[in-house]
């Protein structure tokens, strides 16, 4: 961490040419920043070799670098890694690194702990600490020991990125442009519980996919799982991605964690069915793993088979996502939870 000084890492292109003229420097210089902050290895600002020493000087003492390592890594069976970053506030939040085949997927997290309450969710029961900056966001893809090797990034990780839109929309930029990281929106998935007015701009701003954690078709069920419902509906989420055009580069998926005996019912293939009709998408069932101080249990296999080849022969495009990294506390929130109450 680098006290209060304004950082560089996280900055788009457009800050960095104000940063340059700022100093009157000409608007080339921020383009090299840009190449040393995100496309090049480096550990400090002396590093930036083809800045005059003058400018490197003033960079030294008015900004920080603002790129911070992992405090903690642990490895699953599997080969998941869950990489443990420090913020402010004695804080900390979670990043997985999760290996499939020729892929190698990251899953950031946007806040540190999250205002959402979800009944399933370790992170939610948390609290709310604080949003982090496009530079701690873009930070934990450029300071795990993968960093070269990252083909996929999902924001799932800790924290409602529609809760934190302008930092969110930033690190996106910095990921998906010439300037900065050159990574196609195509390898990228933002994940929303459905806060609509931040979902529609993101849409609109963004052209990287979209997943929206659904949970159960219900009204009631939802709002018992997720206070959201109470303010934006999924029926009403589901209605404005229908009226969207995604174009065919574009996916929308759904995110279904399976509780036993309360969304894994006929009616809920049913409902499922009804509300998703139309849409081109895909439907991941999620296995749950049980976590502290919830009443809710996993479904078993036999029925998640079930309901997967139930939705298939009702044409909603149905997968079960592999459980990675059971032996490293997978589920978000699980591993920081442990360690704040360890420091605290």
């Amino acid at each position: 961490m680098e006290g209060k000084r304004e950082v560089l890492f996280g900055k788009t292109l457009t800050e960095l040419q104000q940063i340059a003229a700022k100093h009157g420097w000409q608007k080339f210089v921020a383009k090299q920043i840009a190449e040393w902050l995100y496309k090049k290895k480096l550990i400090s600002i002396n590093d930036m070799t083809n800045l005059s020493k003058n400018t490197r000087q003033v960079l030294k003492e008015t900004y920080g670098l603002g790129i911070n390592p992992f405090s903690k890594v642990q490895e699953s069976v599997d080969g998941t890694k869950k990489y443990l970053f420090a913020t402010h506030g004695n804080n900390f939040i979670e990043t997985a690194m999760i290996p499939e085949n020729d892929r190698k997927t990251v899953c950031v997290s946007s806040q540190v702990g999250c205002k959402m309450g979800c009944l399933f969710c370790m992170t939610g029961k948390q609290g709310f600490q604080s949003n982090l900056t496009a530079g701690e966001i873009i930070n934990q893809i450029k300071s795990i020991e993968e960093r070269e090797e990252v083909t996929n990034i999902v924001y799932m990780g800790m924290g409602e990125p529609f809760d934190n839109l302008e930092e969110v929309l930033k690190s996106l930029e910095i990921l998906t442009s010439g300037w900065g990281f050159s990574m196609s929106p195509k390898r990228i998935t933002v994940s929303s519980i459905g806060i609509i007015p931040g979902m529609l701009a993101f849409l609109e701003k963004s052209n990287t996919h979209l997943a929206i954690s659904l949970h159960t078709p219900f009204d009631e069920e939802r709002k018992n799982l997720m206070p959201v419902e109470v303010a934006y509906p999924i029926k009403e989420v589901v209605k404005e991605i229908k009226a969207w055009d995604f174009g065919r580069q574009r996916r929308i998926s759904f995110e279904y964690i399976m509780f036993k005996g309360v969304n894994d019912s006929p009616k809920h293939v049913k409902e499922l069915a009804r509300l998703l009709n139309g849409l081109r998408c895909r439907l991941n069932l999620i296995r749950f793993h049980p976590i502290p101080g919830t009443p809710l249990i996993g479904t078993d296999e036999e029925t998640i088979q079930e309901f997967k080849d139930s939705l298939n022969k009702k044409g909603v495009f149905t997968t079960i996502r592999a459980s990675r990294g059971q032996d490293i506390y997978a589920a978000c929130g699980l591993l920081s939870t442990k360690e704040l109450v360890k420091n605290r």
